[in-house]
């Protein structure tokens, strides 16, 4: 794969000034919500009126603004003491993944019985928030509503943290995999018409089965998972529809997709990974970010010694080159793991130094921004990257 020529901060800028959606994606623990924050605060900087949204329900969002919370609604954040360039405006937000899956239900429902029926359901109470790739379908779906709201003209999502890379991506067909009523009609139908019971058993094998459910899940169980799915077949197409529109999104050249990462090996074999599956789905990808990378502590102690040279005790001068060295074995051991990334994705990483406190306002993101975009010489300012 052919190496990108372009300086990768002047890349990373030109998108933020050009792009509509921006994806921040990664493994969990590498710095992805307060990247996308240090990259919305950027972008609001230069002009742009920024949404950040987040998916990742544990508020690492607001505590790197400053803030106790967030909500569903974009919030907008005070940048007049930064002098922000005209137009550029900053706004924050976390998904509420039940309230967009009600006003999908709203939307779709046949009718208004309909709707009822479904948002007072049960089972759909309880698995419209904790169903297995509703969370990332959600934000999908909110990314969709999003990117055509006039009020923005940036939109950068903070993705969750996954076990695996791919999952933000395949759990909305994984949803739709599961919505799709047509194994669960064949099993529910037999029992249950419009939501009524009919205890219709054709078998001996099926009364057995039926005792056992009416025992560890009670009938009424079976009654609601009945309703929900009768009930939501005249909406499959609907939704299925939506998703279709959201991947078209992502694959649209007003989005992209930036990675994260960190040096460790694990981790950057997983976003190597990710990186080749993004490339097979057709995502486009505009950059790689090397999160809490330790440089090298020998050039800058000789450069210190060269300006300004100090006496030290030999015993305490034995053990300041012992930190030393075992430092420059950190750092040159995650340098050679970002070469070998940088050869196999031909995407030239910017690197962001290890910081030494978390992130907690505008001014360390603003600081981070500068991190990210000037390199390791301009990142001095010494604040962790949080995830």
């Amino acid at each position: 794969m052919a190496r990108r020529s372009r300086d990768p901060a002047e890349a990373l800028a030109a998108e933020l000034a050009s792009r509509r959606v921006l994806v921040v994606c990664g493994s969990g623990g590498v710095g992805k919500t307060t990247t996308a924050a240090a990259l919305g605060l950027r972008a609001a900087l230069m002009g742009r009126r920024v949404l950040v949204c987040t998916i990742d329900p544990s508020r690492r969002l607001a505590t790197s603004l400053g803030l106790t919370q967030l909500s569903g609604k974009p919030r907008a954040l005070d940048l007049r003491r930064f002098a922000p360039a005209k137009g550029g405006a900053f706004y924050a937000m976390m998904l509420d993944t039940k309230s967009t899956f009600d006003a999908l239900v709203e939307r779709y429902a046949p009718d208004d019985a309909a709707r009822k029926r479904i948002l007072g359901n049960r089972f759909y109470r309880e698995i419209s928030a904790a169903l297995a790739g509703s969370h990332e379908y959600m934000a999908m779906e909110k990314l969709l509503d999003l990117s055509t709201d006039d009020r923005f003209d940036l939109v950068v999502l903070d993705t969750p943290p996954t076990r695996h890379a791919l999952d933000f991506l395949e759990a909305p067909d994984r949803l739709m995999s599961f919505l799709d009523t047509s194994i669960l009609r064949f099993f529910l139908r037999p029992y249950f018409l419009a939501g009524r019971l009919t205890i219709r058993v054709a078998t001996q094998a099926g009364a057995i089965a039926l005792k056992l459910v009416d025992r560890f899940l009670g009938l009424d169980f079976l009654r609601d998972l009945s309703e929900f799915f009768l009930a939501f077949e005249a909406m499959y197409d609907g939704f299925k529809e939506r998703a279709a529109r959201v991947h078209a999104l992502l694959r649209h050249e007003d989005s992209a997709f930036l990675l994260v990462a960190s040096p460790a090996p694990a981790v950057l074999g997983e976003a190597l990974y990710f990186h080749r599956r993004l490339a097979d789905k057709g995502m486009p990808l505009v950059g790689v970010i090397v999160n809490r990378v330790h440089p090298d502590p020998a050039a800058r102690a000789a450069r210190d010694l060269r300006s300004k040279p100090v006496s030290v005790e030999p015993e305490l001068a034995a053990h300041l080159i012992r930190i030393v060295r075992d430092q420059q074995a950190l750092a040159r051991a995650e340098a050679r793991s970002v070469a070998r990334l940088e050869v196999d994705t031909g995407e030239r990483p910017l690197l962001v130094p290890e910081f030494e406190a978390d992130i907690h306002d505008l001014r360390d993101l603003r600081a981070v921004g500068e991190a990210i975009f000037g390199g390791l010489a301009e990142a001095g300012r010494s604040r962790r990257v949080s995830s």
